[in-house]
């Protein structure tokens, strides 16, 4: 998961086990446990954006999918 205090050396994929930088942010919420407004962001590298996009997608979480640099 992403942190405000990860700073861009210590960003790595949110897929189990990978330690590849990451360089997509997808942002989603679960409606039965956040507000709508609420985002929650998971990392990805360029290897496992689809995956945790398909991932997310199939449960209706995914909201979207920005460069890790326009996290704010």
């Amino acid at each position: 998961m992403f942190s405000e205090s990860d700073g861009p050396d210590e960003a790595t994929c949110s897929a189990r086990g990978c330690k590849l930088p990451a360089v997509w942010g997808l942002r989603w919420n679960n409606p039965k446990l956040h507000s709508p407004e609420r985002r929650k962001v998971w990392l990805a590298c360029d290897d496992h954006r689809a995956s945790l996009s398909d991932f997310l997608g199939a449960r209706s979480f995914l909201k979207d999918v920005v460069p890790y640099g326009e996290l704010g």
